[in-house]
């Protein structure tokens, strides 16, 4: 009789993979981050367990919004008082703070529980091409998309 396979915590093997951000629409490179952090390129996935990979994003600084969302798209946070809602352009939050915009876009598909908290502790978001992981040898993993 064949069983199912459940991963044990002893199963799990993180790598670090390495993405350049430059020029790649920000949803498709979140989409394919989200992935890479769940763990789901894997065969041993396992929706209930972190499988998934570090990942370090670097020049998010460059990356793309399709149309006018850069002027457009906002980003809302709130500050936990009444009235706190703040909204910023992408174009603002890109020039201030790059990381934030990859972040953020990345967070939201992530699971919204105490797994997707964990997920995106291994996430790492540099606005230039340095990174201090060097000791970590990250691979560096691209992105097939079609150019724009």
């Amino acid at each position: 009789m064949t069983r199912t396979f459940s991963p044990t915590p002893a199963d799990v093997k993180p790598e670090w993979l390495i993405i350049d951000a430059n020029d790649i629409v920000l949803g498709r490179l979140a989409s394919h981050v989200a992935a890479l952090l769940r763990g789901k390129h894997k065969p041993t996935f396992a929706p209930h367990m972190d499988m998934g990979d570090f990942v370090i994003v670097i020049n998010a600084e460059k990356v793309a919004l399709t149309g006018s969302k850069l002027q457009t798209k906002l980003a809302y946070r709130h500050s936990g008082y009444p009235g706190g809602l703040t909204a910023t352009t992408y174009s603002e939050m890109l020039e201030k703070h790059p990381t934030r915009a990859v972040e953020k876009a990345i967070r939201g598909m992530l699971p919204k529980n105490s797994l997707g908290r964990a997920q995106i502790a291994k996430l790492k978001v540099y606005a230039g091409p340095e990174h201090p992981h060097a000791a970590q040898k990250p691979t560096v993993y691209t992105l097939d998309q079609v150019a724009q």
